[in-house]
């Protein structure tokens, strides 16, 4: 039987939501070509728990690889790994994140495999997997099938959701070459504070360039927080290239991709690789002074007018509200 593997990650021996939307996807495709789904996974520890959840999102094995000097990533020993257990797989999915984005090349060149990043559709047509992904900055979507095996895609976080299918997910110890590396991570660093991530959250608050500087963005700052704990701050790309925000809040085809259940685009006129990275909310609210900004053209519900004047009266309806 054919085999799809779906390489998941862990941080902090957690799983990360984003390994259980690339099970979901294997376990789709999985279905339409009569194929198993083996989740690959490698922590320093607990993966008898972690197999549990990756098993119930179809993952039928789960090949588990348990190391101390492992528990973060490392580029040469994972690609060794991933490229082993690959051998003679029909298909291998990576998440298009940081890991991934650096994984699935290694693999793919190791094992001289085709490979299609950044996938926002999958289909099987006559046999084939037919992958869809941008090109030209996200202006156009090109469908691509692979040929050769196995196939390597990585999957654009938040796009395939994960969806529950219990499977056996029994766990198979997978072998770790102990062999010294020329990279080393010495040390992590992770961002200060408990903010929640944007490419997480449930609801996101979105600034453009139209909120004319950084000294503004406490109006954002306080929206977000009567909306509640629930609530993170997103930006353009034009926004943090001047500066005014950190990197870890764009949102866009070169920062990150979002999927809330409501996202407010707040003097943010919607460019197109913008909307490439927050299509996929449930829920589009946008504020623009401008009648013909791009934003309103996905937008469920807009407001035309001055942003400085609708969200202050917005921050204090909702307070009332609470």
């Amino acid at each position: 039987m054919p085999i799809i593997l779906a390489v998941a990650e862990q941080r902090d021996g957690q799983l990360r939501r984003v390994s259980l939307e690339v099970v979901s996807a294997a376990r789709k495709v999985a279905d339409a070509v009569g194929a198993e789904v083996h989740a690959l996974l490698i922590a320093g520890g607990n993966t008898a728990t972690l197999a549990g959840e990756l098993g119930g999102h179809g993952a039928d094995k789960v090949l588990a690889g348990e190391s101390a000097a492992l528990a973060q990533y490392a580029p040469e020993p994972y690609a060794r790994a991933v490229a082993d257990a690959a051998k003679g797989a029909w298909a291998v999915f990576f998440a298009a994140d940081s890991v991934g984005r650096d994984l699935a090349p290694r693999v793919a060149a190791r094992l001289d495999a085709p490979l299609a990043s950044d996938a926002t559709a999958l289909a099987v047509e006559g046999g084939e997997l037919v992958v869809t992904r941008p090109i030209y900055g996200g202006r156009i979507f090109a469908k691509v099938s692979l040929q050769g095996e196995p196939r390597i895609v990585s999957v654009r976080p938040n796009i395939f959701r994960p969806e529950p299918n219990a499977r056996a997910g029994a766990v198979e110890a997978l072998p770790l070459a102990a062999t010294s590396d020329r990279v080393k991570v010495r040390e992590v660093k992770a961002t200060q504070g408990t903010k929640l991530d944007v490419a997480e959250a449930p609801i996101v608050v979105s600034g453009g360039r139209g909120m004319k500087g950084p000294e503004n963005w406490p109006m954002l700052e306080a929206l977000a927080a009567a909306i509640g704990p629930k609530a993170a701050l997103g930006a353009s790309r034009a926004v943090v290239d001047a500066g005014w925000r950190p990197h870890a809040e764009q949102v866009g085809q070169t920062g990150k991709t979002v999927s809330p259940q409501l996202y407010m685009a707040i003097a943010l006129s919607g460019a197109m690789q913008h909307l490439a990275g927050m299509r996929g909310s449930k829920t589009i609210v946008a504020i623009n002074k401008d009648p013909d900004a791009p934003i309103f053209k996905v937008a469920d519900f807009g407001i035309v007018g001055d942003a400085f004047e609708i969200v202050p009266r917005l921050t204090e309806e909702i307070k009332a509200k609470r």
